[in-house]
């Protein structure tokens, strides 16, 4: 999987927020800012998120950006599905609208396989997670391997 810089951004702003103090409005140059990520492209992203309903906006002096909900009950996956669409296609299209003939028939299976891989690790960890740096064990476990860490 490729993973976008409009989906990086997007969660690392998103765990920012979970993260802010007494749920306190944050501002978006102070989120680009903490996040090393161009205001113009963050606020492209933040309205984005706001229209998926992960973020609300608050106007006046103090306001900024919120969670729309509790970082608990949202995933990567909610916030990387937000900005780029579907987890995984194949060629646009869900995998299961697949079909292949011949030796490739299999091939659907495994694009299926896939995206249930990374559902697993994407749809468990929320943002209350990232922003406290306690991951699930299993996702823990996962990155530990030694073979996680080598690129081919």
């Amino acid at each position: 999987m490729r993973i976008s810089a409009r989906a990086d951004y997007a969660v690392r702003a998103c765990a920012a927020l979970a993260s802010a103090q007494d749920d306190a409005p944050t501002k978006g140059p102070a989120l680009a800012g903490a996040q090393d990520i161009p205001l113009g492209f963050l606020e492209n992203i933040l309205a984005e998120l706001r229209h998926a309903g992960i973020v609300r906006t608050q106007r006046g002096a103090n306001g900024g950006y919120l969670l729309n909900r509790p970082a608990d009950r949202i995933t990567v996956a909610d916030v990387i599905r937000a900005v780029d669409g579907p987890l995984a296609s194949v060629r646009g299209a869900p995998p299961e609208d697949i079909v292949y003939e011949g030796a490739a028939e299999s091939l659907q299976q495994v694009w299926i396989a896939v995206r249930a891989s990374l559902r697993s690790v994407v749809e468990t960890v929320t943002l209350a997670d990232l922003a406290a740096g306690r991951l699930p064990k299993r996702v823990v476990d996962l990155a530990r391997d030694p073979e996680a860490w080598v690129t081919r």
